[in-house]
């Protein structure tokens, strides 16, 4: 008996496939990342993000409400998108635990349409949604935890802790966001292998051009402000103008 081709083998052939390409893109993203960051995007939003937490530590603990609303922005944005991911979450696992074929799934769908390929198909986009949720919870965490030390009164804690802590929250909001799309192209899988694969590959065009960074990264002063600037001017000025009336209060 010789191999016969079956509409099943588009699964095992296309789905694989166009989960392959997204997975070794992100790959050179994350290597490009580490080696070039000044070339993508997340590392030019890092660098800036960096100096932001640098210039707001100038200000006084009581002026930085700006800083903390800023903040409070990103994490409404990260707790909307981990409520979205545990609700499509629910809803994946209900649809898993019910027996009822659509008749979509049977007509209308070149691929595999049995049960089995049915449930690995909720399980994968279920598997990314709950990575998702955990990348946003986590991102919240952070942020939280950069707000409490920016708003700190008395200014003694260093750069660096909040520095990581706003760049360690970025970070989960970004693989939180790739979870999604991971999630978004499984999700055509339902309709098909074809979709799936056409969806992975203009998944990885688009973001190709998006994860690119053609500016030249911003040379922020270090530690400098014009305030800064003006108060040590004024010292200056007052030392030097007591200096001058004591010398003359001596010749006296």
């Amino acid at each position: 008996m010789g191999w016969k081709w079956k509409e099943e083998h588009l699964d095992l052939i296309l789905v694989p496939l166009g989960f392959l390409i997204m997975c070794i893109y992100h790959l050179f993203l994350l290597y490009r990342y580490l080696k070039h960051p000044y070339l993508t995007a997340i590392g030019y939003e890092n660098h800036n993000k960096k100096a932001w937490v640098e210039k707001i530590l100038l200000i006084d603990g009581k002026d930085r409400g700006f800083a903390v609303a800023v903040l409070d922005g990103h994490l409404s944005a990260s707790t909307s998108l981990a409520s979205i991911s545990i609700v499509l979450c629910s809803l994946i696992g209900a649809l898993i635990g019910s027996s009822s074929n659509n008749f979509l799934t049977s007509r209308f769908i070149l691929g595999a349409t049995n049960q089995s390929t049915s449930t690995i198909k909720y399980i994968a986009i279920l598997s990314f949604f709950l990575l998702a949720f955990a990348c946003f919870v986590q991102t919240t965490r952070h942020f939280v935890h950069g707000s409490f030390l920016i708003s700190m009164p008395t200014g003694d804690v260093p750069v660096d802790c909040i520095q990581k802590a706003v760049l360690r929250g970025s970070n989960f909001w970004t693989v939180g966001l790739r979870a999604l799309y991971f999630a978004a192209t499984l999700l055509l899988w339902i309709f098909g292998p074809i979709p799936m694969f056409v969806g992975s590959v203009a998944t990885v065009i688009v973001l190709n051009f998006l994860d690119m960074n053609k500016d030249p990264m911003i040379q922020y002063g270090h530690n400098t402000s014009r305030n800064g600037g003006q108060v040590s001017e004024n010292i200056e000025h007052e030392l030097t103008s007591v200096v001058e009336s004591s010398e003359h209060n001596e010749r006296q």
